[in-house]
C-alpha cells in the first residue's frame, strides 16, 4: 500500500492550537457568518412563535430559533392544562437579551396582542375556543380567553341551573363567543350554547316519542312551592305538587330532593310537547283501593290532623285516606265554636267512623261519639226541681243561655232572673263566662234544651209582699228612676213600684223628683206580675174626700133630726113651752150653725 504523503498545512498557528485556538481569523469570521444565518432574525416587542421544549411546574422553556431559549412563567399558560413539549406557542419579545443575557418572553401579551382579532374571529366563525375561569362576579364569572377578560353569565354555564359557582372557579372548560360589545371591548362567552345543540336533538327524539302513561326515568332539576321539575335527558317535566303523593304535602322537600332520580309517568302535554304535566304518586296504587275492606261505620280509627279549617278537621288515618270531623261532631255542646278549640295541626286523634263512601272515597269522623250522649239519661241526671251549677255562655233580649255541662244547655228567662228587680238585659244581671246557679223547670229532650231558673232558689217574696203592701196601704219611697210614663219607686224589702206622673202630683202642686223620699199609696197589687202601682197624690187626696165626706154625713144627720122634730110637732097636742124645751131648740141652731 503507497503511503500518501501528508503535508503541513502552511501558514498553520501552532502557537494558537497549543492555546486551544483551533480557527484562524478567516474560519472564526466564517463560523461566524453561518451561525448567524443559522438564527432567527428577531425584533423587541415584536410577536412570533416558539416551540415548547421544556415544562416544569413553575416554568415553560420556549424555542424561537434565537441563540438562547426564553423562559416563560407556568401561569401564564393555566387556560390550556394540556399544553405539553411540542406546541407551538405565540411569544412576545420583551428584551432580546436582559442583564443575564437571558431572552425574555412573555405569551400573556402575545395572546393579549392578537386577542382581539381572535376574538371577533371565533365570532364570525361561530368557533370554539379554550377559557380558564378566573373567579366569580355578580351574576357570573370571569373566564380569561386569549388574555381578554370575557363574562360568563350564570344562566350560560350549563342548561340545568347551578347551585355552586365556586366549583367552576379554576377550571378551563370550552366556550363560544356569543356577544361582543366593540366600544367597551366587552366579550359574553357561553359554555351552555355548546351542548344547547346536542341537547336539542336528544330533545327532538325524545319528544317524538312520548305517550300518555308512559313512564321515564328523570332527575330532579330544581323544587318550588308548587311542584317539582324533572329533567328527562334534555327536557323538562312538572310534578305539580298534588301528583307527589296520595298523601297531602306543605312542600315538595318533604317528597323529593335536588339531583335524585326518580321514575316519573307521564299525565299529559300541549300539542307542540312543550309542557309536559307528570305524576309521581300514579305509580303507586291509590290508598283508598287499599283501605282494609272490613272497616265499617261505627268502628273507631287513629289518625293525625293534617289540615284545619273553621269548619272542621281532616284527619289523615293512613297517607292518601282522610276523614272530616266536622265542628258539631266534635262535642255533644250546642255552643258551637271554631275546630281549632278541639284540635291542631299534628295532633294523633282518635275518632268513630260515622258514614263510609268507597266509591266516593269519602268519609266523615266523630269524636264526640268517644263519649256517652249527655241527653240519654237527662230525665235522671237533670230532673225537673232539681239545682245544678252553670256557667253563662250567651245572652238574648230574653234571656241568659247556659251549659250546665259539655252538650247540656239551657235557657233562663229574663223573667226567672229576679224575684223583684226590673230588668231590662240580661247584661245587668250577670256576664259572660260567670258562674250562676240554676233550676232546672221544664225539659225539651226533642229539640235538647232546658228550661231554667235562677230565682227559684229563693222562695218567692211577693207570698210575703201581699200582706204588707195591701191596696190603700202607705209606704215610705223614694224614686230612683224618671221615665216617660212615670217614676220607678224604690219600697222597703228591695221591691220596687211605678207610679204615673198624675200620681206624682205634691199637695202644693209641684211634682216629686228624681232620689227624693216620700210616701206613696198602694193602689195596685198584682202577685202574679209582680207589679205594684203607687200614688203619692192619692195620699191628701183621699184625706180631703175623707173630710169632706164626714162633713157631708153630719149635714145630713142634722138635717134628718130637724125634720123628726117637725114631725112630732105636728102630731103631737100642743103643749105649753116650757124653759127646758126652749133650752133645747136653742142648742140644735147652735150645731147646726157650726155645720155650716
Amino acid at each position: 500500500m503507497e503511503e500518501k504523503e501528508i503535508n503541513p498545512i502552511e501558514n498553520f498557528d501552532w502557537e494558537s492550537y497549543e492555546k486551544g485556538e483551533v480557527t484562524n481569523d478567516e474560519n472564526r469570521e466564517e463560523l461566524v457568518s453561518l451561525y448567524d444565518k443559522s438564527l432567527n432574525t428577531i425584533k423587541d416587542k415584536e410577536v412570533i412563535e416558539g416551540t415548547v421544549i421544556a415544562i416544569n411546574k413553575r416554568e415553560v422553556v420556549v424555542n424561537i430559533g434565537y441563540k438562547s431559549d426564553g423562559i416563560i412563567p407556568m401561569n401564564e399558560f393555566r387556560y390550556n392544562p394540556d399544553l405539553k413539549v411540542g406546541d407551538t406557542v405565540e411569544v412576545y419579545i420583551e428584551n432580546q437579551e436582559d442583564k443575564k443575557g437571558q431572552l425574555v418572553l412573555s405569551h400573556k401579551k402575545a395572546r393579549a396582542t392578537r386577542s382581539w382579532d381572535r376574538v371577533n374571529a371565533a365570532l364570525d366563525n361561530d368557533e370554539i375556543i379554550k377559557g380558564y375561569i378566573k373567579c366569580r362576579t355578580k351574576g357570573g364569572m370571569i373566564v380569561d380567553v386569549f388574555g381578554i377578560e370575557a363574562f360568563l353569565p350564570g344562566s350560560q354555564i350549563d342548561v340545568k341551573p347551578i347551585r355552586d359557582y365556586d366549583v367552576f372557579v379554576g377550571k378551563t372548560m370550552e366556550f363560544k363567543v356569543v356577544k361582543i360589545n366593540q366600544e367597551f371591548k366587552n366579550v359574553v362567552v357561553s359554555h351552555k350554547a355548546l351542548i344547547e345543540a346536542e341537547l336539542e336533538q336528544q330533545k327532538k327524539e325524545i319528544i317524538a316519542k312520548l305517550e300518555k302513561g308512559q313512564v321515564l326515568e328523570g332527575t330532579v332539576k330544581n323544587i318550588t312551592s308548587y311542584g317539582v321539575f324533572i329533567d328527562l335527558g334534555g327536557v323538562d317535566g312538572l310534578i305539580h305538587i298534588t301528583d307527589l303523593s296520595w298523601g297531602r304535602v306543605s312542600h315538595p322537600e318533604e317528597v323529593v330532593s335536588l339531583d335524585q332520580k326518580l321514575n316519573v309517568v307521564i299525565l299529559d302535554f300541549d300539542d307542540e310537547k312543550k309542557r309536559i304535566a307528570l305524576g309521581l304518586k300514579q305509580l303507586t296504587p291509590h290508598p283508598w283501593d287499599a283501605l282494609d275492606p272490613n272497616l265499617k261505620v261505627g268502628d273507631k280509627v287513629k289518625g293525625k290532623v293534617a289540615v284545619m279549617a273553621d269548619y272542621g278537621a281532616f284527619i289523615e288515618i293512613a297517607p292518601g285516606v282522610e276523614g272530616l270531623i266536622h265542628v258539631s261532631e266534635m262535642s255533644w255542646s250546642q255552643h258551637l265554636r271554631s275546630a281549632q278549640d278541639f284540635m291542631k295541626v299534628g295532633d294523633e286523634v282518635e275518632a268513630v267512623i260515622l258514614t263510609l263512601d268507597r266509591e266516593e272515597r269519602k268519609m266523615s269522623l266523630g269524636i264526640k261519639q268517644l263519649k256517652p250522649d249527655p241527653w240519654e239519661d237527662i230525665e235522671t241526671k237533670y230532673a225537673i226541681g232539681s239545682r245544678h251549677h252553670a256557667k253563662v255562655r250567651n245572652f238574648t233580649n230574653f234571656g241568659v243561655f247556659v251549659e250546665i255541662e259539655e252538650g247540656v244547655e239551657g235557657l233562663i228567662h229574663i223573667s226567672d232572673l229576679s224575684w223583684t228587680k226590673k230588668i231590662k238585659h240580661p247584661s245587668e244581671f250577670t256576664q259572660i263566662g260567670a258562674d250562676i246557679e240554676v233550676q232546672v223547670l221544664e225539659i225539651d229532650k226533642e229539640n235538647r234544651r232546658l228550661s231554667l231558673g235562677h230565682k227559684q232558689l229563693e222562695e218567692n217574696p211577693w207570698d210575703v209582699f201581699e200582706t204588707i203592701f195591701t191596696v190603700g196601704s202607705i209606704h215610705e219611697g223614694t224614686v230612683i228612676e224618671m221615665l216617660e210614663k212615670g217614676a220607678v219607686v224604690a219600697l222597703p224589702y228591695g221591691v220596687e213600684g211605678f207610679a204615673t206622673p198624675k200620681h206624682l202630683v205634691k199637695e202644693d202642686g209641684s211634682q216629686v223628683q228624681v232620689d227624693e223620699k216620700t210616701n206613696f199609696k198602694v193602689i195596685e197589687f198584682n202577685k202574679d206580675a209582680k207589679r205594684i202601682i203607687l200614688s203619692h197624690s192619692r195620699i191628701f187626696e183621699d184625706a180631703a174626700k175623707a173630710e169632706a165626706a164626714k162633713e157631708s154625713s153630719a149635714k145630713r144627720a142634722a138635717k134628718k133630726a130637724a125634720k123628726a122634730e117637725e114631725a112630732a110637732a105636728v102630731t103631737s097636742p100642743v103643749e105649753k113651752t116650757t124653759l127646758g124645751d126652749i133650752e133645747e131648740l136653742a142648742a140644735l141652731k147652735e150645731k147646726l150653725s157650726k155645720n155650716k
